[in-house]
């Protein structure tokens, strides 16, 4: 199939999953994902992490200013690249605390911004977060969690929420994914790297986000929530949430 065509019938599909429409997936997004020189492990990862619909939540378009907070390995951040463009810029937010941890954070972090034009890395602590300002969208896949581990002080995530709060213009989107953890496990972000959603709606609202809306899209009913995500048995199948907030303008 030709690739033009590939991007045309992405961008026109509108998805179901257990019965609940998505909003279509705009042009420019599809284009990103489609793009050619995105790394083949990446694209094999594209139908479980439905990139496509996710992205369309956060309203990406081109010339906006993106922060992937917490990039990981980049797989986000080279789709967010391709969709504001190269008259947009991307944020590649990798925390100091992860590179000292693992090295190949760092890695990859400066692996993506050589590739990308219009990717800029921050290294900047978890603690003591310091964004851009004016940013159109700020999105955390996997990682919102980590801000609850033993390592940081209890006060990491509402510093940090209040950080990206002010960092967005009025009516940014803040996208926030993670793995869920059972209702009142308070011990779930460092025991199981999984987090209550109803703790992250708290914060995240807490800081002067509203909640518009939660999409099921990663949602999976086999999992517990009583497994760690690094376990085999569940690895790759876990039961995510979306989250997208807004800030009022």
């Amino acid at each position: 199939m030709a690739r033009k065509h590939v991007i045309s019938v992405l961008a026109a599909l509108a998805f179901s999953v257990g019965g609940v429409a998505f909003a279509q997936v705009p042009a420019n997004i599809a284009k990103a994902i489609a793009d050619p020189s995105r790394p083949a492990a990446d694209t094999a990862r594209d139908a479980a992490r439905h990139p496509g619909e996710i992205l369309a939540l956060a309203e990406l378009k081109p010339g906006q200013t993106v922060v992937d907070y917490v990039m990981g390995g980049g797989y986000f951040t080279r789709i967010i690249s391709g969709s504001v463009g190269p008259n947009g810029t991307v944020y590649a937010y990798q925390p100091a605390e992860f590179i000292k941890f693992m090295a190949k954070y760092g890695e990859d972090q400066k692996t993506v911004a050589a590739a990308l034009a219009n990717v800029k890395p921050l290294n900047g602590p978890m603690v003591g977060l310091d964004l851009p300002d004016n940013v159109d969208a700020v999105i955390t896949v996997q990682n919102y969690h980590d801000m609850h581990l033993k390592p940081f002080p209890t006060d990491t995530a509402a510093k940090a929420n209040a950080e990206i709060f002010k960092s967005l213009k009025p009516g940014g989107v803040f996208l926030v994914i993670d793995h869920a953890a059972l209702a009142g496990a308070t011990t779930a972000p460092d025991a199981l790297h999984r987090i209550d959603i109803a703790q992250v709606k708290t914060e995240v609202e807490a800081a002067g986000f509203k909640l518009e809306s939660e999409s099921p899209l990663l949602a999976d009913k086999a999992d517990t929530h009583t497994v760690s995500v690094f376990d085999p048995s569940i690895r790759g199948k876990t039961d995510q949430f979306i989250l997208k907030f807004r800030k009022p303008k």
